[in-house]
This record gives structure tokens, sequence and C-alpha cells, in this order.
């Protein structure tokens, strides 16, 4: 009767979980859809359907071949396996999600998708096998509730066979344990595993009127109690809703709830208060909530409970499977306190083939696996597929290849004179020497391993385990021949080497070699040689040491001597070619104003007496113009003059008037000039690369930058020919505003990238520089290079979104707003730019194949000292003639050869060069005033 009951309980669970499988499937599409007769459909129709399915096959056969060229293109694997779906070739597609699973771990639509496909086609019992067999794949690569409670209803349909409803008993407690603590999704499950046992309780009823044999009464008992237990197991745990489960259960018992439920009840109701504001916090986060998840993990770890913290971590991983920081702290927790091997295992395992470019997930595999004794062919395997994995640095391999020889040199027994295991490690190191220099130096262009490690540690293991000290003083021989003999480091440790296992005849053979080849610190290494001599060399040997050091070292110093003169005069002729630079602009400019004045009104020129070009020369004289280092920066002051004197309307005309000529100049001089009060430096913003044809710039800018606040002042710059120079200081009420408006840096204004930078006076700041990004390693940002030109921002985010979530792109511009083929794009985390660096590296945009490479920029140059007397040397002859040089109506009236014969330069000690007598040293004596009779003599004798 029991089994009467069993089966009838079966066909109503199987029904019900059949039923509810048909609402969540996904059912293939029928070939034979669209009609019911072949008349109901036109020709055209049919046409389009061949068409289609021609096309479809196309697409398939080409990703089915890229697939054979990139086995580890991710996308390409999805959209095959969609195509194939489409199509209804169950056959291909069976094989296309088997080479994904095990290239990569499927995500839980993926697996969903597949488990119910083969569902339908499961009929006999051995196909129903392999169902089970690929839930217990799904289950093993994320912990997801969905899978779990799919898996354990369709294990109701098997009930009926020998064992049965103890198997779904079993796949339920195994649910239980992985999900069931789940705050959100767990109840499900044990409602779901509830509803069996009520099924089952339901078939075990006698028969209205009859009485209960002892054999059912037993069986009713014990089934009520599994029923109880799950009730009671349930209210203890904190899940959404348990109130309603509460009542259920109030509602379904005949006896009182007992005082201890009620306890652990209220007890669980406190701990869910606990949860839901991290509950709350991830249902209205964002992907990839790593914030909120990390709050999360945090709040269970001071609770301390094992299995709701890696509950949480496999929540949080379902979400972010391609962070390797999660996975690592994960599995750290996992070694360091749960320490269940098939646990910890398993967890990395999976922490691998999501984040396989990740060399430290795989260095911790090897450790677990060594830590839990797993056979040593395992092992091997493992570091071979480590090789294989795709490392983005050559310092990775380096990395691995030193965790597997560690591995490696701890099996083997040293007592041993020689041993299998000692043969091994032998023969691994030298493979991974050949290695380094074949497969990673090919690729990228370095072993990573410059020092040699690797033959570093294999000479001490042959000199302190293996008494081997021949062999040990071959590889040190070797390393020295790979450019290491100049360092002095590298010769201590050997001598410390041979110092400890050797003889003192190696040891100073050694140091005499180190002093004759080491190039950085050759002082420490005779110092090391005449240490071991004072304390057991002989006289000779003293005496040697002495000579040896005392020669290198003189030859050291001339060798720097000679250096340090060589850089002084490429330094002096830095300065004087700096010079000569200097004064032909100088001269070229003071000859452009002089022709122009000439070509104006001579008669005014000519009666320009000596007076007034020095009153001229003496009211310019204060206003100093200093060049900024990058942005053409002047003082402040500076630029007020400039558009004081020769503001916008001082373009002159040909076409103009005089008098219109006489007023306009006039009205210039009559702007008041504003001087620059330092102390507004920090509401003051300067913007730089303007178009030089802006017409208006106060009122434009004005426009731009109310948006950041109230704009107190705009002063743009203009040249002395009253055209705008390009760039323009923009004053804010408040310091807030000034901030915010550097926000607009590289905003687009007319076509030009417009800078905006912080108001600085280089001069008391010479070392301040302004970028806004960053020079150093970035792992979660790729830079692209072979762009073509016409390739837009919204372009190559579309190719590059696909590998993860782009935060930022930025195309590289000139000057002039013209892209240069080069880009930086940012994703959120390490683990994305990675993969796209594997997917996009050598890919085709628009006939142009990209280079793509994590974000590393070169160090810059910085400019020897010499530059900066160099920028003094543009600051002071500035003081001779004003503000601006010579003005218009300064006109020279000395022939130029008389112009070069003027004061030599003179150098002062910080490096500035000073053409004015009265800035020297030494007092001048004051220059002859001549006549014109005089000037006359002078130039008809010359």
């Amino acid at each position: 009767m029991a089994a009467a009951g069993a089966e009838a309980a079966a066909a109503a669970a199987e029904e019900e979980a059949e039923e509810e499988r048909g609402k969540r499937r996904l059912p293939l599409p029928d070939p034979e859809s669209g009609g019911d007769s072949e008349d109901e459909g036109d020709s055209d129709s049919s046409g389009d359907g061949e068409d289609e399915e021609k096309e479809n096959e196309a697409e398939i056969q080409r990703l089915e071949e890229q697939l054979s060229i990139n086995a580890f293109d991710y996308n390409c694997h999805l959209d095959l396996i969609k195509l194939l779906r489409q199509e209804g070739e169950l056959v291909k597609l069976r094989r296309a999600r088997q080479k994904m699973s095990e290239l990569f771990p499927l995500t839980e639509e993926i697996w969903l998708d597949w488990l119910k496909d083969e569902i339908k086609m499961a009929s006999e019992i051995s196909e129903r096998e392999k169902v089970y067999e690929l839930f217990e794949r799904a289950v093993k690569d994320y912990i997801c509730p969905e899978i779990w409670l799919e898996y354990a209803q369709y294990s109701i349909g098997g009930i009926g066979q020998e064992g049965g409803i103890e198997k779904v008993r079993s796949i339920f407690e195994r649910a239980l344990t992985a999900v069931g603590l789940h705050v959100t999704k767990g109840t499900a499950l044990w409602e779901a595993y509830r509803e069996f046992e009520n099924a089952i309780l339901e078939t075990a009823q006698p028969a209205p009127g009859s009485v209960p044999s002892p054999e059912q009464q037993q069986m009713l008992c014990s089934q009520l109690e599994r029923i109880h237990t799950l009730f009671r197991r349930q209210l203890g745990i904190p899940l959404l809703d348990m109130e309603a489960s509460y009542a259920e259960y109030e509602e379904w018992s005949e006896e009182p709830i007992p005082e201890t439920i009620i306890k652990n009840y209220k007890k669980a109701l406190q701990q869910l208060e606990k949860c839901k504001p991290y509950e709350e916090a991830l249902l209205g986060a964002e992907t990839p909530k790593l914030a909120e998840y990390q709050a999360y993990i945090d709040f269970e770890m001071k609770a301390g409970d094992p299995a709701r913290i890696q509950l949480i971590y496999e929540r949080a991983l379902a979400e972010n499977c391609l962070v390797p920081d999660l996975w690592a702290r994960y599995n750290q927790y996992l070694d360091r306190q749960l320490r269940v091997k098939e646990l910890v295992l398993s967890a990395h395992d999976r922490a691998v083939r999501n984040c396989p470019w990740t060399v430290g997930l795989w260095i911790r595999y090897l450790l677990a696996m060594e830590r839990h004794g797993v056979d040593h062919c395992i092992i091997s395997e493992i570091f071979e597929k480590a090789l294989n994995a795709g490392f983005i640095q050559a310092t990775d391999y380096v990395e691995i290849w030193q965790a597997y020889l560690d591995y490696l040199r701890r099996r083997v027994d040293f007592t041993q004179d020689s041993s299998k295991e000692l043969e091994e490690l032998r023969s691994a190191f030298a493979r991974a020497v050949e290695y380094l220099k074949q497969e990673v130096e090919e690729r990228f262009s370095e072993s990573g391993d410059p020092s040699c490690t690797i033959m570093q540690n294999w000479a001490r293991v042959e000199a302190r385990l293996c008494n081997n000290m021949q062999k040990a003083r071959e590889l040190w021989d070797n390393i020295m021949t790979k450019g290491n003999a100049k360092y002095a480091n590298m010769w201590l440790e050997y001598y410390n080497l041979e110092r400890a296992h050797g003889d003192t005849q190696h040891c100073r053979k050694a140091l005499h070699r180190a002093v004759q080849c080491t190039s950085d610190y050759p002082e420490h290494v005779c110092e090391v040689l005449l240490t071991l001599e004072r304390i057991e060399g002989t006289l000779e040997d003293w005496d040697a040491a002495v000579q040896k050091t005392e020669n290198r070292l003189a030859r050291v110093n001339e060798q720097r001597a000679k250096v340090a003169e060589k850089e002084a005069a490429l330094a002096k002729q830095e300065e004087e070619k700096a010079e000569q630079r200097k004064q032909a602009r100088a001269e070229k400019k003071a000859s452009k104003k002089a022709k122009k004045n000439r070509i104006g009104d001579k008669r005014k020129a000519d009666d320009d007496d000596e007076g007034e070009w020095g009153r001229e020369e003496e009211a310019e004289q204060p206003s100093k113009r200093h060049k900024g280092d990058g942005d053409g920066l002047l003082l402040e002051e500076d630029m007020e003059l400039e558009t004081g004197l020769f503001g916008r309307s001082g373009a002159e005309k040909p076409d103009r008037p005089a008098n219109q000529k006489q007023k306009a100049s006039t009205s210039r001089k009559d702007i008041p000039k504003v001087l620059h009060n330092s102390s507004k430096d920090n509401v003051t913003v300067f913007v730089s690369n303007l178009s030089y044809n802006m017409t208006e710039p106060e009122v434009k800018l004005k426009e731009l930058f109310e948006s950041c606040g109230e704009v107190e002042q705009i002063r743009p710059v203009f040249s002395n020919k009253g055209t705008f120079r390009g760039y323009c200081y923009v004053e804010f009420k408040d310091e807030k505003s000034a901030l915010q408006a550097l926000g607009l840096d590289r905003k687009v204004v007319e076509g030009r990238p417009m800078f905006v930078s912080p108001c600085v006076d280089k001069n008391k700041n010479p070392d301040f520089k302004v970028f806004r990004y960053s020079t150093t390693l970035e792992k979660h940002k790729l830079f692209i290079s072979g762009l073509p030109f016409s390739c837009t921002k919204e372009e190559l985010e579309d190719v590059c979104k696909a590998h993860g979530n782009v935060k930022d792109i930025r195309l590289v511009t000139n000057r002039a707003g013209k892209p240069k083929g080069l880009a930086y794009v940012e994703y959120e985390n390490e683990a994305q730019a990675s993969q796209a660096v594997l997917k996009m590296d050598g890919l085709t945009i628009k006939e142009h194949v990209i280079k793509v490479a994590i974000s590393n920029p070169p160090l810059r140059k910085l400019p020897d000292k010499p530059e900066a007397g160099r920028a003094s040397q543009f600051a002071v002859p500035r003081q001779i003639y004003g503000a601006r040089g010579k003005g218009r109506t300064q006109l020279s009236m000395m022939p130029r050869a008389l112009q070069r014969q003027s004061n030599p330069v003179a150098k002062a000690e910080n490096g500035m060069v000073q053409n004015s007598p009265a800035t020297s040293s030494e007092p001048a004596e004051e220059p002859k005033k001549m006549s014109n009779a005089d000037f006359a003599k002078m130039l008809l004798n010359k």
C-alpha cells in the first residue's frame, strides 16, 4: 500500500513539477510553425524563410570557423549557441554547449536553457541519468537557487524507481545546504521540500472508515515528524516572509508550537532585521554591486557564521564572476577558516576558470592542492593549464614557474644522493629557464626575469641542499653573462653563496672579478674585498687587493670626471644655443617692428627725440612678461597690461581714415590698467587652446562658465594687432565655482578642445604641472592605437562594451581637436580590461588593425637643470625693453653691424644669461652719448 501511495504521490508531484517547468521553459522554435498548411502561406514568405535559413547556415559556419581559430572567444560561443537553438540543430547545439562548458563556467541562464532542452528529449532511464549528470555539473559552476529548485523538481519525476524518494530527499537536503540560507530566495526551496513531504503524507493516509495498521501508523507518525522538522528548521533561519511561514505552521500543526521553536523564530526575526538594510541596498544598487556586497560580507564576517559567510561570497561571485580580488578573498577565507578539501578545491577551480589571466589565483590553487594532498599528476596538469592561460605580463610567467618549482622542491628528499623527484626538479628548472627565454621573450620582448631569480634559486638549491657547488658556479657564471656583471648586488649574492658553501679561493676570485666589472657601486665591492683580505688574506693578498682597488677606483673617478665634464659641456652648449635662438628671435622681432614703423608716418617718427623714448621706455619698464612652460601661460599683470594697451579695437585697417585711427588709439589708452591681485588665484582659472577666430570671447565664455557659478570677470588676452590670442582668465566669485570649472577641461569649443587649468604663477611654482590623467600602470584601463581617424567615441564604445562595462572612453586629439588614432578605454575592473585585451588586440576596425594593451605610459624624461636656466634666459632680456620688448615707436637708428658689438654676454652663477650691464655683478661704465654728427661720422668710417 505504501508503494501504491508513493506512486500516486509521484504522479501528482511530477504533474505539478511539469506544469511549473512549462511556465518557465523557453521552447525551441518549431520549424513547421507559421501556418496549418502550405496553402495558407504564399510563395514570397516561403522564399524569405529559405533565404533566412541560408543566411543562418552561413553564419553558423562562419562562427564555427572563428572558434576553430580562437576557442576562447566567449561572445562567439554565445552567438553560435543562440543560432543553433533558433534553427533547432539539437545535436550541434549540444556539442557547442559542451565545448563552451569545458572552457568557461556557464551562467545561470545558459544552464537553465540547456537543462530544459535536454529534459524535453529525455524519455528513457539512461537519458534521465544524463540529465542528472548535467544538473550536477550545473550546480558546481555557481550557487544558483533556481538551478537547485529545477534539479529537485526534476528528480521528483523519478520517485517511482527504486530509491526514488530517498534520492529526491537527498537532492533537497543538498539544495538547502547550498542555498537554504539565501535570505530572498531560500523560502522557495523550503516550501517545495515541504510540499513534496505533504504529498507523501497524503498518500500514506488510510482510506476513510478503515483502521490503520501499526505499520501505517508508524509511517504516518514519521512523515508528520519530517514535516514538523522542516517547519522548525526553516523558522530558525532569517528568511524574507518568514512571518507567513510561522502562520502556516500554526495553522498546520495540531499541537502548540514549543517554546524553543518560538524563541529560535524570534531570534531569526531579529537577525533578519539586521540583514534587511543590506538586502535592500542590493535590490536598489546597479550592477556590479561590489560595494554593497562587500559591506554585506563584512557584516557576516563579524557575525562569524561560516555557512552564511560562504553563501554571501557565492552570491557576490555569481554577479561578479570576473573580479579576481573577490575570488582571492573568498579562497583565502576558505583556506584559512573552513579548510574543507572539496569545498576549497572547487572554489579554486572555479576561480581560475573565471579569471584565467590572473596569476595569483593559479598560485593559490597550486598551494591549495599541495596542502590537501592532491596527486602529483593532477597538480602538474593544472600547472600546464596555467601556462596556457594567457597572462598579460611577462613577470606573471616567472611567478607561476617559481610557485611550481617551490612545490617540486618540497617533494624532494635531499638526504638521498639522487632520486626521481630531484631529477624532476632539475629538469623543471632547466625547462623554466628555456621557457622564459623562448616562449615569454618572443611574446613580450622580455623574459620577465632580468635578475635571473629562477637561476639564482636553482644555484642555491644545488649549493645548500645538494652540496653541488660546481653546478652552482656554472649557473652563476651563466647569470653574469646575461648582463648582470655590472651590478654590485649580484656579485655580493654570489660571494655570500660562495662564502657559505664554497672556499676562500673562489670568494677571492669572485671579488676580484667584481672589482673589475662592477659599474654601479664599485666602492662597496672594493670594501668587501679589502675586508676579506684583512681577515683571511696574506700580505701578498692584501697588497694585490689594495693595488687592484686603488687602480679601479682611480679609473672610475676618471670616468666620472669625464662624464661630468661632458655633461657640463653639453649643458653649456645648450645654453649657448638657447641664447643664440633668443637673440635671433629678439632681432627678428625688432626688425619687424622697425619695418612696420617705417611704413607709417616717418615724419612723426623722425621728430621723436631721445627724451620721449626714454619716458616711454621708463613707463613700460615695471611690467614684466613671463612665458609658462606649457600653454603659453603669462603672469596676469602682463595680460591685464596687454588688454589695457592694445584692446580688441587695436587692429588697424589700411583703409581706415586717419581721424578714426587717432580716435581708436586714444580709446585704447583710456582703458584703465587692471593689475592682478595674486590673492585671487584660488578663484581664477586659466583657459587656453581657444580658437583665434573666436569673436566676442567674453560673451561666449561667460555663457559657458556660468553653469559653474557666478562669473566675476573674464579677461581675454589680445595681441598688439587686436586679435584674440586664444587664452584668457576667468575669475569667479567663490573658490567652489573655480574648482567646478576645472571639470570643463577638454570640452570642445568651436572645434577645439578647451584647456582649463588652475591659475598658478609658474615663476613661483616652476614644478607645477596640470595633467589630469594617470601616468602609471592602470590595469583596469586600455590603451588602443591604430584607430582610424574617422572612428567616433560611440563606435568605439560599441566595440568595447561587448567585453565589459565601459566607464569612460577618451579619444586622444591634438591641440586643434583632430584625432590621433589613439584612445584610452576605462573598464570597471581589471578582469574586464584583461578580457578585452585578449579579445580586441589585432581586431580590424574600418580596415585598420588596432593594437590593444593595458595602459602603462612610459616615464616622461624630466628636463635637465640647464632647462631651468633656459627658462630664466627668456625672462631677463624682457626687462630691457619693457613688457613687450621694443615698442613700435622705439625705432632703432643704429646699424646692425654696430648693434652686434654690444657688451659681452655675462653668465651668472645660477645659469641665467644677463645681457644688461646694469644687472652684472660689476658696475658698468656709463656709455658716452653721441650727437648726430658723431653718429654720421662713425657710419661713414664704417
